[in-house]
């Protein structure tokens, strides 16, 4: 087996950082094109927003199992084979074009990118410790944000010359452009990797679901970032159905909500050396009462730079707040690197999944006011969990 040389450090933590923002990619980049593909295949918009929560809920479950896999066996391989998997569903994604193809595809690809998104950031634990990999793990969401960020503003473009295709076309070779990247320059870089032991595992599993702090942090991670996906898959029928622009221009309003989330994550960084508990207070209150402003404004003025306004200050506290617990979360059990990775990832991606996709066909969002209710709803749900957190003081 090809092992991990010191020499390519820099370069190998490069290829690490250009796949972390890989889940975020492929969840937004064809978000501009929803309108398309719902005329294409002719089904609801609810059908199209499917392909979106399958990825997520098969990402999730396997986040859950995929830590142990990679403590056990290692990361290069597992890193390699799925890379190469995910560039040959994409490819058939956009050559047999089929709705229930989409489906079974958009399932694998989540089981694929929780095994690449886990190794690597298990491989950064591999080989950085102290300070660097605090400052690492802290830059993690930042650099994470980054497909939120480009990935649509990317797609609309894709989608306003090439159509809905060329969006899995392009991922399909940015997956092969990293294989070759981390064949060249990675390898295994794991020491002493522990046997498969079922028993050992759910002791693992046990001792990290069992600490109060961690479980609670799942649900305040699938809450925050549930506001993101939340717009994600309503904004191309909130901006080319109601307000009536093109999907280039829902690409740009995609670039100001992950530049929120961006900033977000900048913010918390900054702020780490400060209280945990008071900085997810005000993060989450200051969420609530944007959702709330936002809703009574939307009664008054509606317009698409106003409710932009709104989302990027919304996406800014996610941002912020998923930031503060992500690395909280990540750095909480270092012995366990690839379980805790693949759990913290995995359940709040999960419940990302549920509350996202419930709370936008519950509410039936179709403007700011609708949007509003779904933030407020997902900020009060923060601020239960956080006060059961400060009350029972784990």
């Amino acid at each position: 087996m090809k092992l991990y040389q010191r020499k390519f450090e820099k370069i190998s933590t490069f290829s690490t950082f250009t796949l972390i923002p890989l889940s975020g990619l492929i969840t937004d980049i064809y978000i501009p094109s929803f309108p398309e593909m719902q005329t294409v295949f002719h089904t609801s918009a609810s059908g199209i927003q499917l392909t979106l929560s399958y990825f997520l809920i098969s990402y999730g479950i396997t986040m859950f199992v995929a830590g142990s896999i990679v403590d056990s066996y290692g990361r290069y391989k597992i890193v390699l084979s799925a890379l190469l998997l995910f560039a040959l569903s994409n490819f058939l994604i956009a050559l047999l074009p089929n709705l229930l193809l989409i489906y079974a595809m958009r399932i694998l690809q989540g089981i694929l990118t929780a095994f690449i998104v886990v190794a690597k950031r298990a491989f950064l634990v591999d080989i950085y410790t102290g300070d660097k990999l605090n400052s690492y793990m802290g830059l993690l969401s930042v650099v994470w944000s980054l497909g939120p960020i480009t990935a649509p503003f990317l797609g609309g473009y894709l989608q306003s010359f090439w159509g809905w295709t060329s969006n899995f076309y392009f991922l399909g070779i940015y997956a092969l452009v990293s294989l070759t990247m981390e064949w060249f320059f990675c390898g295994e870089a794991m020491h002493g990797g522990r046997s498969f032991s079922l028993s050992a595992i759910v002791q693992s599993y046990r001792q990290v679901l069992g600490t109060g702090s961690f479980s609670i942090g799942l649900l305040v991670l699938g809450a925050s970032y549930g506001m993101v996906l939340m717009f994600g898959m309503t904004a191309p029928f909130i901006i080319e159905e109601h307000f009536h622009f093109s999907s280039i221009v829902t690409g740009y309003c995609a670039l100001v909500s992950g530049l929120g989330i961006f900033t977000g994550g900048l913010l918390a960084k900054s702020l780490i050396k400060k209280s945990f508990l008071i900085k997810l207070q005000v993060g989450n209150m200051a969420s609530g009462a944007i959702a709330l402003l936002m809703f009574i404004v939307g009664f008054f003025f509606s317009n698409i730079y106003l409710l932009m306004s709104f989302v990027f200050i919304m996406h800014l506290c996610s941002g912020f707040i998923y930031n503060i617990y992500f690395t909280y979360c990540l750095t909480r059990f270092p012995e366990n690197a690839g379980i805790s990775s693949g759990i913290t990832s995995g359940g709040s991606y999960l419940i990302t999944s549920i509350l996202s996709y419930g709370m936008v066909n519950l509410v039936q969002v179709h403007d700011q006011r609708t949007l509003a209710i779904c933030y407020f709803s997902m900020a009060a749900l923060t601020c239960s969990l956080l006060l059961i957190l400060r009350k029972a003081r784990i």
